[in-house]
């Protein structure tokens, strides 16, 4: 048994944040951790919230990067079609 787990805090306001929502709550913590300027027990608390909000922005890109499609286009330069994107290219 792992006796230094941290207990999993509740989150579940950031089930219902938009993207830019959660992504402007994430700089600001960001910020605050970065400046150095609160308690540790804060600290820790803030961290283990901007973990949950970098979670929940990475759902939610990958979910639109499912939805997201490219044009193609034939030899002659007009519109064939869509196809999946490819975000590795």
């Amino acid at each position: 048994m792992n006796t230094t787990a941290k207990p999993a805090r509740n989150h579940a306001d950031i089930r219902e944040m938009s993207f830019e929502r959660a992504l402007k709550e994430l700089e600001l913590i960001v910020g605050r951790l970065e400046r150095g300027d609160v308690e540790l027990e804060e600290s820790i608390a803030i961290y283990e919230r901007g973990e949950a909000l970098r979670d929940h922005c990475d759902r939610l890109l990958k979910q639109a990067e499912a939805k997201v499609e490219k044009l193609t286009f034939g030899a002659d330069g007009r519109p064939r079609g869509t196809e999946p994107l490819d975000p590795g290219v």
